[in-house]
């Protein structure tokens, strides 16, 4: 199995570095110093579960790679649609891209059936850039529940959790699924196909969209945003809104939003991805959280006036962070 981890950042270095340890053929795509260390010392991951070393390839000429048999895609969702001259390199007539975002996906309704299937979810495919770069009919989504984080240049913390769910949007479990997951797992990580990943999505998003633009608005931690009676119970709203959304999609979470709010707490003084991009003036990741679902909300006849009215301001935010 030959795999090509695009993004190898946090996430995509332990996931490269796991499937390494399992005898996949691995080529990390990266840049900078993170590069520079990997090409000299493989990646390093400290974890409570034992830490290695993974010597993988590591370049950031995708041509270099050639085609494979997955793309494990670590980049940011806003950085897709400009990806294709990375991408195209490494793709052959039936390479898989394994797509760990959080979020609404780009190819959401790829063979969903009922009413909206096909639909292009424009906050997240906008006029059909990103499906132009990756055809939906490659993707295989993924749920990532693993949180990691760079020490240093070519050095992967492992904080805590293993599970990469990943699924097919046309529900069915395929080949290249079971192959994929059996890799992960030789390598010792958690990775269930799952029958529906679309409540996966849903799921993960329910943290995602309350926690990440209220962290960045407040300047906030997890534990923070918890114990503040005023972040807590609008918080509690979004995620209120954001199960009707889902449940008027035929999804369930199976999750209370209690339940939901005292993992969180339990994080600690954590900060979300969105804040740390924020400190580091990087782009903001909004659109797969907040907008794409103040879109479902829109063709499913939801009311959702509190994701509108904090998706109104991150995303001033988020334009006044990218100017």
């Amino acid at each position: 199995m030959k795999v090509a981890v695009l993004g190898a950042g946090a996430i995509g270095a332990y996931v490269g570095a796991a499937l390494y340890r399992a005898g996949a053929d691995v080529h990390l795509i990266a840049r900078g110093p993170h590069l520079a260390a990997m090409r000299q010392h493989g990646v390093r991951v400290l974890s409570p579960r034992g830490d290695f070393t993974a010597r993988a390839h590591a370049t950031d000429d995708p041509a270099e790679v050639g085609p494979v048999d997955f793309v494990f895609l670590g980049l940011k969702a806003n950085s897709y649609a400009a990806c294709g001259p990375l991408i195209e390199p490494l793709l052959h007539d039936t390479t898989a891209v394994i797509a760990a975002q959080n979020g609404i996906p780009w190819w959401y309704f790829h063979r969903h059936g009922g009413p909206h299937d096909g639909h292009r979810v424009e906050s997240v495919d906008p006029d059909g850039a990103v499906s132009a770069v990756i055809a939906p009919s490659r993707a295989v989504g993924c749920v990532v529940y693993a949180a990691t984080e760079l020490a240093g240049p070519g050095v992967v913390r492992h904080l805590e959790g293993t599970r990469f769910s990943i699924g097919e949007p046309d529900r069915t479990v395929s080949v290249r699924c079971a192959a994929f997951g059996e890799a992960m797992v030789a390598g010792g990580l958690k990775c269930p196909v799952e029958p529906d990943l679309r409540n996966d999505i849903w799921l993960k998003l329910l943290g995602n969209i309350s926690f990440n633009p209220i962290s960045a608005l407040a300047r906030a931690t997890m534990r923070q945003m918890c114990l503040h009676g005023g972040t807590r119970r609008v918080i509690e709203i979004m995620m209120t809104e954001t199960l009707a959304v889902a449940e008027a999609l035929g999804c369930r979470v199976g999750v209370s939003i209690e339940r939901r709010l005292a993992g969180a707490e339990r994080v600690g003084d954590h900060r979300t991805s969105t804040l740390q991009d924020l400190e580091r003036g990087k782009p903001l990741e909004l659109d797969v959280l907040l907008a794409a679902v103040v879109e479902l909300a829109e063709i499913t006849d939801v009311p959702v006036p509190t994701l509108r009215t904090v998706h109104a301001i991150s995303d001033l935010l988020a334009l006044r962070t990218a100017a």
